[in-house]
């Protein structure tokens, strides 16, 4: 009677037994949300020879949008304020019309689709191109400071001109150039708000346009404008959200964990609307829904890059500003699939960004 009963508490406890909540995933693959309550150690009676299995899983994307957007606080909530509420709203209405969006917030430049066509046909000589730069100063001074920033200068010798610029970078190069100027026009906001977050954004977004354009070996000059493109759907809701700052309550952020979701899987969609209505190329949208829709690392070659590219560049500026603690950073790039040297000689490049 007594061993029954010692067998019946035994079994008891063993259905009692915590079990470790599965790991959750954003987007682009990054896995649990960083605002999870931590829990105690689990404590083992005896040493063991194997080693623990069960790590905490690391949501690279929420601790860079934490970067952006800091609580005042120093607490991420779960549940969005009055000003976050009013940008969400807006985003659901942006991704069933994105032609308001594309028309009146996030307009592409005319002339890129253009331009780029030109610089993309060899049939086209370099003289026609210089005269068409002519035509466009602003372009081209954009353009040459691109040429002599630390990112892109290939020699100690500064580049004073567009034709110097096409004999020492090459058509392809300077294709990548005018494609960053003209994209960069459509980021551009009031000064004060620019810093805080625009900036930071519109140099990720240069960051995943460099390193897509070295994974993506299939279709480098592809890869190079999807990167740039992946985040145009966040700068559109950030172009919102200033809007949103006018009617705010003082004081009010946005620091909630819904909106930080928001910036990552609504933005990527409206991403992939955005560049099927500027029409581009169908493989534009396919790769940015895919980016948008997947919850592990994409299949296709292109859209894989930017998952790799747009990693590494958050965990690049989260490194750089202190915020990304080693074992988290060995974690990430084992899911990139590059080693600490590796990466390093990355985070070196995207510095000069």
């Amino acid at each position: 009677m007594v061993k029954r009963i010692i067998k019946k508490i035994f079994n008891v406890r063993d259905k009692t037994q915590v079990e470790m909540p599965k790991a959750l995933s954003t987007d682009l693959g990054f896995q649990t949300l960083s605002s999870t309550p931590k829990k105690e150690p689990l404590k083992s009676k005896a040493p063991s020879s194997e080693p623990l299995k069960l790590e905490r899983r690391v949501d690279v994307s929420a601790l860079f949008y934490g970067m952006l957007f800091p609580s005042q606080s120093g607490a991420e909530t779960g549940i969005a304020n009055n000003l976050e509420k009013s940008v969400i709203s807006e985003v659901e209405n942006a991704l069933t019309s994105p032609a308001d969006i594309a028309e009146k917030v996030l307009k592409l430049p005319s002339q890129l689709a253009v331009l780029d066509q030109k610089l993309k046909d060899d049939s086209v000589d370099i003289e026609t191109l210089l005269e068409v730069f002519k035509t466009k100063p602003v372009l081209s001074i954009e353009v040459l400071k691109l040429c002599n920033s630390p990112a892109f200068k290939r020699s100690d010798k500064e580049v004073t001109n567009l034709q110097q610029a096409f004999v020492q970078l090459g058509r392809e190069q300077i294709r990548r150039l005018v494609t960053t100027s003209l994209m960069g026009e459509i980021v551009e906001i009031k000064p004060i708000y620019y810093r805080r977050f625009g900036l930071q954004i519109w140099r990720h977004s240069q960051q995943v346009s460099y390193l897509s354009a070295e994974f993506g070996k299939c279709d480098p000059d592809t890869a190079f404008m999807l990167g740039l493109l992946h985040d145009v759907g966040k700068i559109a809701i950030f172009k919102m959200l200033l809007d949103a700052f006018q009617l705010a309550e003082p004081g009010e952020q946005p620091s909630s964990s819904l909106f930080k979701q928001v910036m990552t899987t609504k933005s990527l969609s409206l991403s992939a609307l955005l560049a099927k209505h500027w029409q581009l190329p169908a493989i534009f949208e396919t790769s940015l829904s895919q980016l948008a829709s997947s919850h592990s690392k994409p299949s296709d070659e292109l859209a894989l890059a930017v998952w790799r590219a747009n990693l590494i560049s958050e965990c690049s500026m989260l490194l750089q500003a202190n915020q990304l603690d080693e074992d988290d950073l060995s974690r990430l790039l084992m899911d990139a699939g590059l080693t600490r040297e590796q990466f390093d000689t990355y985070h070196e490049r995207l510095k000069m960004f």
